[in-house]
Parts: C-alpha cells; sequence; structure tokens
C-alpha cells in the first residue's frame, strides 16, 4: 500500500502553483476566444487555443494531474463556450470525441515527456553529483595517507636518534607542521562539500561585504606564505554579496594557495572584486608559470595533480581545491572560469548579486 500511495502521489502531485498556472492558462485561453469569436463569427479557432492551452499546462506542471484536468476542461469549455448552441452541453456534436481524444493524448503525450525530462535531469544532476564525491574520495585517499607516513616518519626519526643535530630536529619538526597544515586544509576542504553536498537549498545566503572576505582569506595566505606580495582591489564603495562567508572564504583560500604552490615561480597575487552586469566578479591572478594547456580542460573535476618535480610523492593535488571551489560557488548559482595570462594565470568566478 505505502509503494501504491507513492506511485500515486509522484505521478498526480498536488501543488498550489501549478493550479495557479493551470487557471492562469485557461483564463487566458478563454479571453483569447473571446476576443476571437468578436473579430469572427465562426466557432473553428476555440479548438486549437485549448489544444495549445494543454500543452503549455502538461509542460509547465508536474505530473500527469493538472493535464488531464485541463484536457477536461478544455473540451468542455469548447463544447460549451465556443460551439453553436452555445451555453448548452451538447455531446451529440459532430467530431466531439476526436477533439476530446486529441486534447487526452496531447495531454498525456506532453506530460509523459517532461515527466522524463525532470527525471533525466534529476539522474544528471545525481551522477555529477556522485562523480565529485568519487573524484574527492579518490584525491583525499592519497593526500591524507602521504603527509601522514611522513609525519610518523619525522617524528619517528626525533624520538629514535638522540644523535640528530638540533638543525637537524627542527628540519623535521618543520616538515612535520608543513604536513599536518596541509592535513588541516584538507578536511577544510572536506567539511566544506559537506556542508553542500548533502542539501544545496540548506546553504546559508546572506549580504556579507566582499572585502571583508577578501581580507580574512588574504589574512591566513600571509601568515602561511609571508614572502609573496598580495594586494587587494575593491570598489570605493562596500559591496555587498549575498553569500556564506565561511565557504566563500574557503574558495579564496585555495585559490590563493594553489597560486602559490602550483605557479612555482609565484612572486605576487592580485586579488580584486567588482560589481559588473548584477555579478560580484571576483578574481585572483598571479605572475607564476601559468596552467599547462593540457589540464585546462579537466581543471575542476579534481583529477589534476601537480607532482613534485624533486621526485616528490605529487600529494599536492589542484585539482581536490579547485574542484571544492566549483562545488561552492555553482551551490551559490555562480560560475567559475580559469586561464593564462602573457605572465601567469588567472582563476575567477562570479556571484549573483540578488
Amino acid at each position: 500500500m505505502p509503494v501504491k500511495k507513492s506511485l500515486i502521489s509522484r505521478l498526480f502531485p498536488f501543488c498550489w502553483r501549478d493550479f495557479l498556472v493551470t487557471m492562469g492558462i485557461l483564463l487566458c485561453a478563454v479571453e483569447v476566444c473571446i476576443l476571437l469569436r468578436m473579430a469572427d463569427s465562426s466557432d473553428g479557432f476555440a479548438s486549437p487555443v485549448f489544444v495549445l492551452a494543454v500543452l503549455m499546462i502538461s509542460r509547465l506542471t508536474t505530473g500527469y494531474l493538472f493535464g488531464l484536468i485541463a484536457s477536461l476542461l478544455g473540451v468542455i469549455c469548447v463544447n460549451f463556450i465556443f460551439t453553436y448552441p452555445y451555453w448548452v452541453v451538447n455531446f451529440t456534436i459532430s467530431g466531439y470525441p476526436l477533439t476530446f481524444l486529441t486534447f487526452l493524448m496531447v495531454s498525456i503525450i506532453t506530460c509523459t515527456l517532461t515527466t522524463q525530462a525532470k527525471q533525466q535531469e534529476r539522474l544528471r544532476a545525481e551522477n555529477e553529483k556522485e562523480k565529485m564525491r568519487a573524484n574527492l574520495l579518490r584525491s583525499v585517499s592519497h593526500d591524507i595517507r602521504t603527509p601522514l607516513t611522513s609525519i610518523i616518519g619525522s617524528t619517528s626519526a626525533v624520538l629514535e636518534n638522540p644523535m640528530l643535530s638540533e638543525a637537524e630536529q627542527r628540519e623535521l619538526l618543520e616538515d612535520t607542521r608543513s604536513e599536518a597544515q596541509w592535513l588541516i586544509r584538507v578536511v577544510e576542504n572536506l567539511l566544506s562539500i559537506t556542508r553542500i553536498s548533502e542539501d544545496q537549498a540548506h546553504i546559508t545566503k546572506q549580504p556579507e561585504a566582499a572585502e571583508e572576505v577578501l581580507g580574512g582569506a588574504v589574512q591566513k595566505f600571509r601568515k602561511r606564505f609571508p614572502q609573496i606580495t598580495v594586494s587587494v582591489s575593491a570598489p570605493d564603495e562596500l559591496l555587498f554579496v549575498p553569500m556564506d562567508p565561511i565557504l566563500i572564504e574557503q574558495v579564496l583560500s585555495n585559490l590563493l594557495e594553489n597560486a602559490a604552490i602550483h605557479g612555482k615561480t609565484t612572486t605576487a597575487i592580485h586579488l580584486s572584486v567588482r560589481e559588473e552586469n548584477g555579478l560580484a566578479l571576483f578574481s585572483v591572478r598571479d605572475d607564476g608559470r601559468g596552467i599547462p594547456e593540457k589540464d585546462l580542460p579537466t581543471l575542476f573535476d579534481g583529477t589534476v595533480k601537480h607532482t613534485n618535480e624533486n621526485g616528490g610523492d605529487g600529494k599536492r593535488n589542484m585539482g581536490l581545491g579547485l574542484s571544492v571551489c566549483l562545488a561552492i560557488v555553482r551551490a551559490h548559482n555562480g560560475t567559475m572560469s580559469a586561464k593564462n595570462l602573457e605572465h601567469g594565470a588567472e582563476f575567477s568566478f562570479s556571484l549573483p548579486l540578488s
């Protein structure tokens, strides 16, 4: 019984929005037919007008309920209002069964096609989400294991080898701290994805000053990369953007870190935000070596790895951070892109201001 009830509710769902859409389109069809009858005394115009109305209702509503209701009401309106003798229901009129059958078939076919299209769109969205999760899990399984191994090795060397000099111990401890910081950033990315992967509708977006979010990201970045110059530009007036500030700051932090680590020769980064055509445009530019052309098509899918040129293990996975960035920006109904400049690269994303 629950399965049957669920199937019925899925095929014939009731929604006040769909009800209002149905009534609005039917009233428009009636008004159009009245205007046409005032201009022409013939009765043949009503059927195609209501067939179009049924088609629109079936396309714009969910399930089969309102399409079938529109078919029934459409036949009644054509028969009762716009067919002689007027204001009389006459089921013996020639062609009436064919008109009713036409309305019914248009409704059923359109509802079926619309339902299938919505189901395919939902499946596509679910497949994209599962692909994103799979890429993240694949990336994180490597990114977490490698620094943990390094941390264990460095601390074991310090504890088990008392003959190490103070400089050697300090170097091993600095490596341990670096790996621990990397793990923290991986966990932060995972927490960000967890916040948006379960239900994007739960993201709380409130108007936040874009300059404050930029400042928070830059402050964290300068603590870790004091040798890199960071400049910031923003409008003279405060720019308030509807966003989750924690998530957007995570996006900026990832982009700044990628510019520093994967730019290799990066010495300066320019971070900016501006308003354009109802959008807040964020940009991160660096003067590094740019993005390899072969990586541009798959830059945001979590599969791009930049291996250590000195024979390292390649744990620095740029794709992980960028796939998180893209997921966060999409959850804010924004877009994201990347390109190479004459000297360096630029990552940019836009968020709607309304």
